[in-house]
C-alpha cells in the first residue's frame, strides 16, 4: 500500500488518507440504515402474513410462511399470543421456549399452559430429557408445572424420578405431582405398600395420599404413613388443608421471632442471621403451599447455593455447613449457628454435598398448627416493594 501511495500525486494521497475513512464510515452507516429498514419491512410483512394465516381454519405452512411465523413468534415470547400461535400451527420448533416458560412460570397459568401444549405436541420424550437435566432446580419447577396439569398422561414422566438418585427436591416434586391425579395416587400407594418409597419422600407422599378423594387410597395410605405431630401433640393437618386457612399476620411475626426460631438462620430487611436464604421478598417468590413445604420438609426445597456440605477432617471430626467459598488453600463454610469456619485444604480428607437441608426437619414439634398458619401468613406479606 505504501508503494502504491508513493506513485500517486500528493493531492491524491491527501484525499485517500483523510477522506477515504470518512467515506467508508458513511457507506457503512447507509448499509446499516438500509438493513434496519429491511428488518422493519420484514417484521411488518411477517405480522400481516401471520394475521392472515390465523384466519384460515387449517393452514398449511410453506417453508417461507413458517419462517415468517417463527420470526414473528420471537417478538411475542412470554405471552398468551405466543402459545396460541404455537398451538394453531403445531410448531414443535418452539419446544425450547415452551420448556423455558414452564420453568420460569411453573406455578402460573402461562407455565402450566406451556407444558400442556408440549404434551399436545407429543413432546413427552423432550420433557423427559428436560426432567433428567443436570439443572435440578429447573427440572423441579418443570415437574411442579406438570403436576398442576393433573393429567395422568404425565405420570410416565414423573414416576421414574421417585426412586432415582436425583435431588430430594426434584423427587418430592414428582411425588406431589403424581398425587394430583387418581392414577398417580394409585402408583404412589403401590410403592408405599411394597415398601419401595424412599424414606425421605414420606412427608410428600403422606400429604398426597392422606388427602385423596378416594376413601380406599386414603385408608390404605393411613396404615403406612402419617404426618408429624405438632407442639400440642395433635397431628399436623395435610398441607392442602393448611393452605385453605388464613392466619394472623402480627401473631405470625411474633412466631417468626420467637418459638419459630426463624431469625436464627434467616434475615428479613436486615434483621436476623444470614445462614439460609434472605426472606425479605419470599412472599413474591413462593406461594402458600411452597412455603409450608419449605418449613415442614426443608430438604425438599433446598435453594440453590444453600446446600449443606459435610467436611471430613483428618483428626476424625467433621463440619457441616453451607459452602461460602473455596480456594486451593482453604474451604469456608457457615454452620447452622451462623459461624463461618475456614478450614485449610490439607486438613480436609473429604467434602460431600449432602441431600438434606441444614434447616431442622422437625420444626413443627415446637409449633402448633395455628403457629404455623400464622407464620406462613406473615411470610406471604414479605414482598418486593
Amino acid at each position: 500500500m505504501r508503494v502504491g501511495l508513493v506513485l500517486l500525486s500528493p493531492l491524491a494521497r491527501f484525499m485517500i488518507r483523510y477522506f477515504l475513512p470518512t467515506f467508508l464510515i458513511a457507506c457503512l452507516s447507509l448499509v446499516d440504515a438500509c438493513a434496519d429498514e429491511i428488518d422493519e419491512a420484514t417484521r411488518a410483512k411477517d405480522a400481516r402474513r401471520v394475521k392472515a394465516l390465523l384466519r384460515l381454519e387449517n393452514p398449511q405452512l410453506s417453508e417461507d410462511a413458517k419462517g415468517s411465523v417463527l420470526r414473528y413468534l420471537q417478538t411475542k415470547k412470554g405471552t398468551d399470543e405466543y402459545l396460541s400461535i404455537v398451538a394453531k400451527f403445531q410448531l414443535k420448533e418452539a419446544k425450547d421456549e415452551l420448556v423455558r416458560l414452564a420453568v420460569e412460570d411453573a406455578d402460573g397459568t402461562l407455565g402450566v399452559d406451556a407444558v400442556r401444549l408440549l404434551m399436545k405436541l407429543g413432546q413427552q420424550e423432550y420433557l423427559a430429557m428436560a426432567l433428567a437435566d443436570k439443572d435440578d432446580a429447573a427440572a423441579t419447577k418443570l415437574a411442579a408445572a406438570l403436576g398442576l396439569l393433573s393429567d395422568h398422561n404425565t405420570n410416565s414422566l414423573l414416576l421414574p424420578l421417585v426412586p432415582s438418585e436425583k435431588s430430594v427436591g426434584l423427587r418430592a416434586a414428582a411425588v406431589t405431582a403424581l398425587g394430583r391425579n387418581l392414577p398417580g395416587q394409585k402408583e404412589l400407594l403401590a410403592l408405599v405398600q411394597a415398601e419401595k418409597l424412599p424414606a425421605d419422600l414420606s412427608f410428600s407422599a403422606a400429604n398426597a395420599l392422606l388427602t385423596s378423594s378416594d376413601a380406599h387410597i386414603k385408608a390404605e395410605a393411613g396404615k403406612h404413613l402419617k404426618l408429624p405431630a405438632t407442639a400440642d401433640a395433635k397431628p399436623l393437618p395435610p398441607v392442602a388443608e393448611l393452605v385453605k386457612q388464613s392466619g394472623n399476620i402480627e401473631e405470625g411475626r411474633k412466631v417468626y421471632a420467637t418459638v419459630g426460631t426463624c431469625a436464627k438462620c434467616h434475615k428479613v430487611k436486615g434483621e436476623g442471621k444470614e445462614v439460609g436464604p434472605d426472606l425479605s421478598e419470599i412472599g413474591s417468590k413462593l406461594g402458600k403451599e411452597a412455603l409450608y413445604v419449605s418449613i415442614l420438609d426443608p430438604s425438599a426445597g433446598i435453594s440453590h447455593n444453600f446446600e449443606t456440605h459435610l467436611l471430613l477432617l483428618e483428626d476424625g471430626t467433621s463440619v457441616s455447613g453451607i459452602l461460602i467459598s473455596q480456594t486451593e488453600q482453604e474451604v469456608s463454610v457457615k454452620t447452622a449457628e451462623a459461624i463461618v469456619r475456614k478450614i485449610p485444604r490439607d486438613e480436609i480428607t473429604a467434602m460431600k454435598k449432602q441431600p438434606v437441608s441444614l434447616m431442622p426437619a422437625d420444626l413443627q414439634k415446637s409449633l402448633t398448627a395455628k403457629n404455623l398458619i400464622d407464620v406462613v401468613e406473615f411470610l406471604t406479606t414479605l414482598k418486593k416493594p
